[in-house]
């Protein structure tokens, strides 16, 4: 039998793969990964590893590592059948989390699991995943995409990330930091992020997504596809004032805020403060949700809280776009006091 370079296989094609599509998604997608590409990047897309060199200047370096996907976002998507923005909330999930430890985030991978690969809606998804790392200043080295008929429907799929950054080590964030008479830093998300969509969804059953609303000045699809809010390039300028980061995600208020105060400190938030966007009135109302469980979930309009001493409020507040003062750290045993 002779072998050519365009032999595949029938029997694997008859089971629902197709290779071919998998070879045309990558050539539609290289355009986008070399949108990410910075100093360090080593090799090009489609090897079997990426690689990725550790900058120069580092003296005792430490990385630190992320991993999260879209979760139930994604069937909004597939309803819109809109699918360049979910990418970047995947790069966000991950490289927020990264953030939080300070660090800067080099390298970002990708999986995409598909009930049957059409290449231009893979691309469409690799497309929001180099957005996504564009505004986060770190590269798409690399990524799997993997067909899988008969586990996922044919129009639907998965997403998932991993993110890699670099810190010093003596430039680690840790709630160990963090004292009395410490200030709480609130800046703004973009709506709802990926968070709390099987909860939105139940809410909005039977809604027409794409339905304007006066409330929300677009229609609740739109809303609902909003990418999450990348922080990386906002927070990284006035990193060395801050003490430590939480990032408002599943869990909302009372989950992810607590994990950057240490034992025997408690935030008080000060919920008058908090800037909330109209979509969160809306799933309450819509829902006869009780507004103290919507902290429960959701990030109410805050999508990251940094906690920073009082002498260097004013310099944070002037370094990051939309952040306001929103409480303050005080002595007590519950690490989170809402008011």
């Amino acid at each position: 039998m002779t072998f050519t370079k365009n032999t595949v296989s029938k029997s694997y094609a008859d089971s629902g793969v197709n290779v071919q599509a998998g070879y045309d998604a990558v050539k539609l997608m290289r355009e986008h990964v070399e949108r990410t590409n910075i100093p360090g990047v080593m090799g090009n897309i489609g090897g079997f590893g990426g690689m990725f060199e550790l900058p120069p200047g580092l003296h005792n370096p430490v990385l630190v590592s992320g991993t999260d996907g879209v979760g139930t976002k994604l069937k909004i998507a597939f309803t819109l059948n809109r699918h360049n923005t979910v990418g970047i909330d995947c790069v966000a999930m991950c490289v927020n989390d990264v953030l939080c430890c300070g660090a800067r985030p080099l390298f970002f991978l990708d999986y995409v699991a598909v009930g049957k690969n059409y290449p231009e809606k893979v691309a469409a998804i690799v497309a929001g995943v180099a957005e996504g790392c564009v505004q986060s200043g770190c590269a798409l080295i690399g990524g799997e995409t993997a067909e899988m008929p008969g586990f996922y429907p044919e129009d639907e799929y998965d997403i998932a990330g991993f993110c890699v950054g670099v810190v010093e080590r003596e430039k680690i964030l840790s709630p160990l930091n963090v004292k009395a008479g410490d200030i709480v830093i609130a800046l703004p998300s973009s709506g709802v992020h990926s968070n709390g969509f099987s909860l939105v969804r139940k809410v909005f059953a039977g809604h027409d997504l794409n339905t304007y609303t006066n409330e929300l000045g677009r229609t609740l699809g739109e809303e609902l596809l909003t990418p999450t809010r990348i922080y990386v390039r906002d927070v990284l300028p006035v990193i060395s004032r801050v003490k430590s980061i939480a990032h408002i995600t599943g869990g909302g208020f009372y989950e992810n805020i607590p994990r950057a105060i240490p034992d025997g400190l408690t935030a008080k938030i000060e919920l008058a403060k908090i800037h909330t966007p109209a979509i969160f009135d809306l799933i309450m109302r819509t829902g006869s949700i009780e507004r103290d469980e919507m902290y429960h979930v959701f990030n109410m309009g805050a999508g990251m809280m940094l906690v920073v001493s009082c002498d260097d409020v004013d310099d944070v507040l002037r370094g990051v776009k939309g952040a306001y003062v929103c409480g303050e750290i005080v002595s007590g045993q519950e690490k989170i006091l809402l008011s």
